[in-house]
């Protein structure tokens, strides 16, 4: 704590760096002391994160007002909602039921099961949000540590495998980070590859367009290689196999066969469940190029609210932005305070599938963990510090004359590490522009750097704020920080290789550049 405190006030008093705003210079200082609080945690989370409620206004970064506005947004009901939908999984044990069926198919081997979560997690984020993904995958992974935990027991004699008790790392941190993994791999996977196709468009208006065939043609090998990197980085510890796999997997079957017939809370829990994953999987249209692989029901919008007589200024597209992911999860989760379970109290009345009892098991101190990693990313924006876009700045004059592939090193190695403290989308508003204007100084394509500068921005492993999924996972309360913030900065490091590597043996000959 002494040492933060120290080094907090060091960069305060240090000058001020030649063209960046002095509120710049007081938010490094304030971002170093909330990255270091939450790493050691020598207070807790929760603490840390309402750091930017004080020392925002008291340092003249941003005012009171608008500091509070980044701990409730969108991002945070979309947290909030699925998360009241996995408590209402859990509450009726289907949570168990989906992972004793996960297991009865994929097997008991430790590397094989950590594997088959990473998979399902990146294919489910290639189409929808990492969020969203993550609040599907995390309950089904809970119920499938704690129930090969029960099993473990009861092995015969001299069948312990302590491998079962480290399987909750590589499983956890593997949906989180699978799911930001997948989302790269996808024009539509992440909002940041939208908003980075949209300013290359905009920024360079007679550069050859970039189509969603062509980044999934580029990308997804990429990403295919950084899953790969990732599961081996996550799994090298545990055993492919052990001599207990088969009787393990045996008593499993059994207690799945146990259970019985599913029961009505679980039916209407599923149907739930299902439908919110069909929600947000179905409410953008899927295009490959011009053709429409699936509809999107966000698409009936506009006609819906010119129905129901909403001004014309707002029934055109932006109608279509009214309602988002965080829509369906509040949405369903409060639908679960309606719909009965089947079952009946003690005094005969009727019990729904949540109650408000449940529902406050929500933890709150990741709410606030959102909160006070939105607050920080926000200050870094042109509009409050101006501290991304100085960075950017920064590193044009260093990187005058050198050649293609240092300056695609150089930018992931940034982008990644920035995305840290920094949102995704912010980021790439903040700091793309300045990139694709170095390229032509450089003699490089733009697209050779946007591309890889892009999918960097989702590579953000080491920290609880860094992303949604890497908030979520810990929350759950198995994954310690210091083991994020070890296996996270390993896979920071590799992917720069990676992607450098991906930009120039895929991305340039795919797209053509020369």
């Amino acid at each position: 704590m002494l040492a933060l405190l120290i080094g907090f006030l060091a960069i305060f008093a240090m000058p001020t760096p030649e063209g960046m705003q002095p509120e710049a210079h007081r938010l490094i200082a304030v971002t170093f002391l909330m990255a270091g609080l939450w790493v050691t945690q020598v207070v807790p989370l929760a603490a840390t994160s309402l750091l930017p409620l004080v020392l925002f206004p008291a340092l003249g970064i941003q005012s009171a007002a608008e500091t509070s506005q980044a701990f409730i947004n969108d991002n945070v009901f979309l947290y909030l909602g699925g998360f009241i939908i996995a408590l209402g999984i859990e509450r009726w044990n289907l949570h168990r039921r989906i992972a004793l069926n996960i297991v009865s198919f994929i097997g008991a081997r430790p590397r094989q099961l950590v594997l088959g979560f990473m998979l399902a997690t990146a294919g489910l984020s290639m189409w929808i949000s990492n969020t969203a993904t993550t609040l599907l995958m995390l309950p089904i992974a809970l119920a499938l540590l704690r129930t090969m935990e029960e099993e473990r027991a009861a092995l015969p004699a001299g069948g312990t495998r302590p491998e079962d008790s480290a399987l909750a790392v590589p499983v956890l941190l593997g949906i989180a980070y699978s799911a930001s993994i997948g989302g790269l791999t996808t024009l539509v996977g992440t909002p940041t590859n939208v908003v980075a196709a949209r300013i290359y468009a905009e920024e360079i208006p007679d550069a050859v367009p970039l189509s969603v065939a062509e980044w999934m043609l580029a990308c997804l090998p990429i990403g295919i290689v950084y899953l790969a990197v990732t599961w081996l980085v996550l799994t090298w510890k545990l055993p492919s196999a052990t001599q207990h796999d088969e009787t393990l997997r045996s008593q499993l079957r059994k207690r799945k066969s146990d259970l019985g017939k599913i029961s009505a809370a679980e039916s209407r829990m599923l149907l739930v469940f299902a439908t919110t994953a069909a929600l947000w999987i179905l409410r953008k249209p899927l295009k490959l190029d011009e053709v429409q692989v699936l509809p999107g029901w966000s698409e009936i919008l506009p006609g819906w609210f010119e129905w129901l007589g909403m001004s014309a200024s707002l029934v055109p597209a932006s109608a279509k932005d009214f309602v988002n992911d965080s829509t369906v999860a509040v949405g369903l989760a409060v639908l679960l305070f309606f719909i009965p379970s089947g079952t009946r109290s003690s005094n005969g009345r009727r019990v729904p599938l949540m109650d408000w009892a449940t529902a406050t098991k929500l933890p709150w101190d990741i709410v606030l963990l959102f909160g006070g990693g939105f607050a920080l990313a926000g200050a870094f924006s042109n509009d409050v510090t101006g501290l991304a876009g100085w960075l950017a700045n920064a590193l044009k004059e260093p990187l005058e004359g050198q050649s293609a592939w240092l300056v695609v090193a150089v930018t992931c190695l940034l982008m990644t590490f920035l995305t840290e403290v920094t949102s995704n989308v912010a980021t790439i508003n903040t700091l793309l522009a300045s990139l694709l204007a170095m390229c032509g100084p450089l003699g490089i394509d733009p697209r050779l750097l946007m591309i890889p500068a892009t999918l960097a921005t989702s590579c953000a492993f080491m920290l609880p704020i860094a992303t949604p999924p890497n908030a979520i996972i810990f929350g759950s309360g198995q994954v310690r920080i210091g083991e994020m913030a070890r296996h996270g900065l390993l896979l920071n490091l590799l992917g720069v290789p990676v992607l450098t590597a991906g930009t120039f043996l895929l991305v340039k000959p795919l797209l053509g550049i020369e």
